[in-house]
């Protein structure tokens, strides 16, 4: 096929689009501007193979990519008109850089001669984001000729693939365009034999190895394995390694409420749930101190765990694929860069249950008695408190449900309360960075269409990115949202400051006093108030097909923080009865 292109801009936003495209992209997020117009009509004229998506504001356009990237496995596209537009992406490119997602980002620009020289719009954007992105450059003036065409393509592949690998992160490509910006003719004259041009182009595929158990581990008596914070493209394949490796070396699996070992009990006997609860009885914890741990991912957020582990000062395996320094506690480690996946993986090999040592035997009795005390506790609680609503929902969604947690008390109360189960529910988050930026449009980014789908947050995150409703028209899919409003910042409300008032309430707990009901109608959004458990679980169980809904519950933050602190505490001080 030969296509004949009357406009340099548009010559040169066709290759760069057309390659994307045959690299495998699906997803384009386009920002409104001016400088952008060459990019916006190439992408607008690819659909629908690629799925191309306007979204205003471009701080939620970033966090919005984030989601689907973070739900596809694969990089998402952000292009953006030139001056202050592209750092308004910058928070999105840091959490992209900290939790390895894949994000390809398309800056337009003034060319050179309309730099430096107080032309409207115009800011420095080469190197915008600093050291975050995993490679940065700009790209030439677009030019009518086969090797630069030929430049432009093999950038653009190689963007792809750095933004994938060694591991995922955001690219930056600043791209600068001469007027005429839109497609009218401009005296090019330029024939492009399209099959001959982009032959050879194929998306890009992952392989997974075998590595052979080192054997320290087999030879360990009182070793653990921690289920780190991860997010893997195929959960259940990622479960299946986990439990494998569990069975063969009989260690319990400590798993962080953000693993989706969580979420499939039947295939791990050994899992263990309430380690931050067990380990705040410092008899029991001193009992169970190992020899040696493997982490898979990063480190959960528990901070008891991370101080049992700085004192026991077991030797370390971490297990990531990632180059990344994971290992906060700066221990005795060593870092195996492959993924758990390609441990000890032989095909056909059937995971048989050896005899339980004594060690492991011990884990999982205390965790069955704090289980046990923790559901019983949580039966007879009538009144709306926040802790609650983390253990309801993990027993009451709908298969395979991807739930979206937000950062500060919620991600929290899951590590504490989420309740094993066999729902396969896929947990998503941004503990990147641990921000709250873009949480409401990362979490529509990963519904979008999705199985109906569900977010945990709380009200000064949902406030800080109500922009994100405004995706309300494109958004394909459902997101249920479950808001514990305690009107603040709970999780300050368990730091030591809180003693201070003023400048507490002021200052740090920033109360807002919202009417929620009326926020969702302006952007005419579902809203319900909970007004108790039995309702909550009846909207949980049955998810809508369709459109974006608010379910607000109400709550106490000084007496909710005050329950927590208390029935942390009792629960650990029961174990030692």
């Amino acid at each position: 096929m030969q296509l004949t292109f009357n406009n340099i801009n548009q010559l040169w936003s066709y290759v760069l689009t057309e390659t994307l495209k045959r690299l495998g992209l699906s997803c384009a997020i386009i920002c409104p501007g001016s400088r952008s117009t060459p990019l916006t009509v190439a992408f607008a004229r690819q659909i629908p193979d690629i799925e191309v998506i306007p979204i205003l504001d471009e701080r939620s356009a970033s966090f919005f990519a984030l989601g689907r990237a973070k739900a596809t496995g694969k990089p998402v596209v952000l292009v953006c008109t030139s001056g202050t537009a592209g750092a308004n992406f910058y928070p999105a490119v840091i959490e992209a850089k900290e939790s390895c997602v894949s994000l390809l980002i398309l800056t337009t620009d003034r060319p050179a001669e309309l730099r430096e020289c107080h032309s409207g719009q115009t800011i420095d954007q080469v190197k915008l984001y600093g050291n975050y992105p995993n490679w940065q450059t700009e790209l030439a003036i677009p030019s009518a000729d086969m090797a630069m065409l030929s430049y432009l393509r093999q950038m653009v592949i190689h963007a792809w693939e750095r933004c994938q690998f060694p591991h995922g992160g955001a690219v930056h490509l600043n791209i600068p365009f001469r007027d005429p910006l839109a497609p009218l003719p401009d005296g090019t004259d330029f024939k492009l034999d399209c099959e001959e041009f982009f032959d050879g182009i194929i998306p890009i595929q992952s392989h997974f190895a075998n590595y052979p158990l080192p054997k320290e581990w087999e030879l360990c008596k009182r070793g653990i394995i921690i289920a780190g914070v991860a997010q893997p493209k195929q959960p259940e394949e990622y479960c299946r390694a986990i439990a494998y490796l569990a069975l063969t070396l009989n260690w319990p699996v400590l798993a962080e409420g953000l693993s989706p070992v969580r979420n499939y009990t039947d295939i791990n006997p050994y899992l263990i749930s309430s380690y931050d609860i067990i380990l705040r009885n410092q008899q029991i914890a001193q009992q169970l101190m190992p020899e040696m741990v493997i982490l898979i991912g990063e480190m959960p957020t528990s901070k008891e765990l991370r101080n049992w582990l700085i004192v026991t000062k077991p030797y370390c395996w971490l297990i990531d694929k990632s180059i990344k320094n994971l290992d906060p506690l700066h221990g005795k480690t060593t870092h195996l860069r492959v993924s758990i996946e390609e441990i000890g993986r032989m095909e056909n090999r059937a995971m048989e249950k050896r005899s339980e040592n004594e060690y492991l035997q011990q884990w999982c009795e205390i965790e069955n008695q704090v289980r046990t005390k923790i559901d019983a506790n949580f039966e007879i609680i009538d009144e709306l408190i926040e802790c609650k609503a983390a253990w309801l929902i993990s027993q009451n969604l709908p298969q395979r449900t991807p739930v979206f947690i937000s950062n500060s008390m919620p991600v929290r109360d899951v590590e504490f309360f989420w309740k094993p189960n066999n729902l396969e529910i896929k947990p998503y988050f941004n503990r990147g960075a641990n921000g709250i930026d873009g949480t409401l449009s990362t979490a529509l980014g990963i519904a979008h269409y999705q199985q109906s789908s569900l977010m945990l947050t709380g009200d000064l995150a949902l406030l800080h990115d109500t922009n994100g409703f405004l995706i309300r028209n494109k958004f394909i899919g459902h997101l249920t949202i479950v808001l514990i409003n305690n009107n603040g910042g709970g999780i300050f409300e368990m730091l030591p400051i809180a003693k201070f008032d003023p400048p507490f309430e002021e200052f740090f707990a920033t109360p807002q006093d919202v009417d929620f009901a009326k926020l969702c109608a302006t952007y005419n959004v579902q809203y319900e108030l909970i007004s108790s458990w039995e309702n909550l679980t009846a909207r949980l169980r049955v998810l809508p097909k369709q459109g974006i809904r608010v379910l607000e519950i109400k709550t106490n933050r000084k007496s909710d923080a005050k329950w927590r602190m208390e029935n942390l505490k009792k629960l650990a001080e029961y174990l030692a009865i």
